[in-house]
């Protein structure tokens, strides 16, 4: 993902106005006796959105046309803030050390992804987290909070300078972005249309390794 990816971030004021969320794909098959038959296509959810919806002004216009022609249009890949989904807790909570369990040592092992589990009672789903924000990272092994570690920003690994004790539970709080790029080439601008409430669809999708 390096090569074609910059280790950027998506204007955060215009990212807190984008529209958009999570999506998944399933084949559903009506039977002939009234049932139906459900197939998971995908493993994993892949989120999409709408940059267009943040624009209010010809300055915010501006600043994503700026920013798409930086990345090339759809060539290189960015960081996105989420507005609701990013981190490992709840938006109205901080992250704690002790949000997600990430792994177990095993007393030999120096290098942990960090994964956001999201469930309930019936099911659950783990998400790879890849792009962490560095500063934000917590960890605790065991329960106590970690200090000799070092963390990716381009992969989401946690590395510790001595490896974590056999059957030692490893958790980890933080703040992350969503690896996405443009969807389009093209950024359609009519401002006669824009000074009347029209804004342009800008979609972002995103990117898996």
């Amino acid at each position: 993902m390096s090569a074609s990816f910059h280790e950027v971030r998506f204007p955060l004021r215009l990212s807190l106005s984008v529209s958009g969320g999570p999506a998944r794909r399933t084949d559903i098959v009506n039977l002939s006796n009234g049932h139906e038959s459900r197939n998971q296509r995908w493993r994993d959810s892949r989120r999409s959105y709408d940059a267009g919806s943040a624009v209010r002004s010809v300055a915010d216009l501006y600043e994503l046309m700026a920013f798409f022609e930086a990345r090339g249009g759809q060539l290189y890949g960015f960081r996105f803030r989420d507005p609701v989904d990013f981190k490992s807790c709840g938006p109205l909570a901080e992250p704690a050390a002790g949000d997600q369990w990430i792994a177990t040592g095993d007393g030999a092992t120096t290098g942990f992804q960090l994964i956001k589990t999201y469930g309930d009672g019936a099911a659950s789903w783990t998400r790879t987290i890849r792009k962490p924000v560095v500063d934000s990272v917590k960890v605790a092994v065991d329960g106590v909070a970690a200090s000799g570690f070092s963390v990716d920003a381009a992969s989401g690994v946690v590395t510790f300078a001595s490896p974590p004790a056999n059957g030692a539970a490893i958790f980890a709080g933080y703040e992350f972005d969503v690896p996405v790029r443009f969807d389009i080439d093209r950024i359609d601008i009519n401002m006669k249309a824009f000074n009347a409430g029209s804004v342009p669809s800008v979609p972002l999708v995103e990117v898996k390794p």
